[in-house]
């Protein structure tokens, strides 16, 4: 079950919120977690099992460390400290093990032994072994929430099931944004939701299903046309239409993935819950600093305050940082996918933000804004085709392509009907990636203050905006016979 399936919006979510709003507050957190323990089995019950166990091992750890802390509570030195602080230690070390030895198993098994067999013969076969859905997302959560217990920056929980709740939160489990335990965490034991607070998430629930069916699903479309599957398909291909593929490529990944944080963001407001932001235009960024500044932040300061920082941050000798720098940067690329492909691409912004912090930052800094943007929109354009194509033989041959070695010309015919055909898609996504939504709403705001007519136009607007948004959504998902981008082909 995915968001942006009409049996969640229409049945799962309208069940969820008609008996969350309608039973008794005490029992509002119960009604969270039996649909959020629903959601995640929905997939498989044995992936259910696996939540619960890890789960349940964070929550055992955390308890302990607490527990060592309290009793090594002003003790200012001695044996006896020292072993409470050997038992902080000890349960942190385990709970990480456990963890992440469990994410290794079911996410880079069948990588490590395929590279195995494939440069020595062993193993004869490789298993496969599915992927838990979500289960990066819902490890780094119990990571941080252990790891800040130990820090003495939060208090363990001591009911299981609350643990269970935040990690399982269907708004969030299996798509992000990752969010921290202390984010939520008086909001889990007492949430005051109000008439804005339930608008606002609607609003913005529907704006990330329209980004989602509307945008994101027909940029994939175009992009699964243009792009090819295999090397071999390669011949049949454009150099123009592999640009305009990638063009639509990197419109879907920003599109899909903030559409999910948008809606995940949205639903957490509806019942109270005050998620951060995950994205903050980062198409608009004026360098690669920037922009993961802005893309998939709650990614990028998990591994800011749990990796990069421990290991000394920028507060040790300069080849220290450029080490801590690749380490974080090989493990952003390797937690994206188990191949070869997702370490090249994050190996790939290591080196740009390398020479932006050597070389490029002072230089960017004296050009024009513009030269930054395009600069940054480039770097982040070629990383997606490192990103999109996990077989390596594809991967060079579409490099090749883009340089017009083995393709079937330039352009012909079909790329210029497909780019004449999707030209309104293109510009609407262009718009879509831009702040210029939220800079128009912000000025008839402004001027609503100096004409007491436009309030009400705004009430109008705002009340009409998510229903027209689900309207669309909903006949985008339907069928493509009803996308409204259909009705505005040359």
């Amino acid at each position: 079950m995915v968001f942006s399936s009409l049996l969640f919006i229409f049945l799962f979510l309208c069940a969820n919120l008609v008996i969350y709003f309608f039973i008794s507050p005490q029992y509002r957190n119960q009604v969270l977690l039996t649909f959020s323990l629903i959601f995640y089995g929905w997939s498989g019950p044995k992936y259910l099992i696996l939540l619960l166990f890890m789960v349940l091992v964070s929550w055992f750890c955390a308890l302990r460390i607490e527990e060592a802390a309290q009793k090594n509570a002003g003790r200012k030195g001695g044996r006896k400290a020292l072993i409470f602080l050997s038992q902080k230690r000890k349960w942190l070390i385990l709970d990480c093990v456990l963890l992440l030895g469990l994410l290794a198993i079911f996410k880079y098994t069948q990588f490590f032994l395929g590279n195995l067999h494939f440069f020595f013969g062993f193993p004869k076969e490789v298993p496969e072994i599915v992927l838990p859905i979500g289960i990066s997302f819902y490890t780094f959560q119990l990571l941080s929430y252990v790891v800040d217990v130990y820090r003495g920056e939060i208090s363990a929980q001591p009911r299981y099931w609350k643990l269970l709740l935040y990690a399982s939160l269907f708004h969030q489990c299996i798509a992000g944004p990752i969010v921290r335990y202390q984010t939520v965490a008086d909001e889990i034991d007492e949430r005051r939701i109000t008439p804005g607070d339930v608008a606002y998430g609607i609003r913005r629930f529907s704006v990330g299903l329209a980004k989602k069916a509307l945008l994101a699903n027909s940029c994939s479309a175009v992009a699964d046309t243009l792009l090819p599957a295999q090397a071999a398909q390669l011949s049949s291909s454009t150099t123009a239409g592999l640009w305009l593929g990638m063009l639509f490529y990197m419109f879907t990944i920003y599109l899909d993935f903030s559409a999910y944080s948008d809606m995940a963001i949205g639903m957490g407001r509806m019942v109270g819950f005050h998620y951060l932001e995950n994205f903050n235009y980062p198409y608009m960024a004026s360098s690669i600093q920037d922009f993961w500044r802005r893309w998939h932040i709650s990614l990028s300061t998990f591994f800011r305050d749990y990796v990069y920082i421990p290991l000394g941050g920028n507060r040790v000798a300069e080849w220290k940082v450029v080490r801590n720098m690749l380490i974080v940067w090989a493990l952003t690329g390797f937690w994206h996918g188990a191949s070869w492909n997702y370490i090249l691409w994050g190996l790939y912004f290591f080196v740009f933000l390398i020479l932006e912090r050597y070389f490029l930052r002072k230089r960017l800094e004296r050009l024009p804004a513009a030269v930054g943007h395009i600069y940054a929109l480039t770097v982040v354009y070629l990383g997606w085709i490192l990103f999109r194509f996990e077989n390596l033989g594809t991967l060079g041959a579409v490099l090749g392509g883009m340089l017009g070695i083995g393709t079937a010309g330039f352009s012909n015919l079909a790329t210029g009907i497909v780019f004449q055909n999707n030209l309104f898609l293109l510009l609407f996504c262009c718009i879509a990636v831009t702040t210029f939504g939220s800079w128009l709403r912000k000025l008839l705001i402004r001027i609503a203050y100096h004409n007491h007519q436009i309030p009400y136009g705004m009430h109008v607007i705002d009340a009409l905006t998510p229903a027209v948004l689900l309207l669309l959504s909903t006949m985008a998902l339907v069928g493509d016979s009803y996308n409204p981008f259909l009705y505005f082909r040359f």
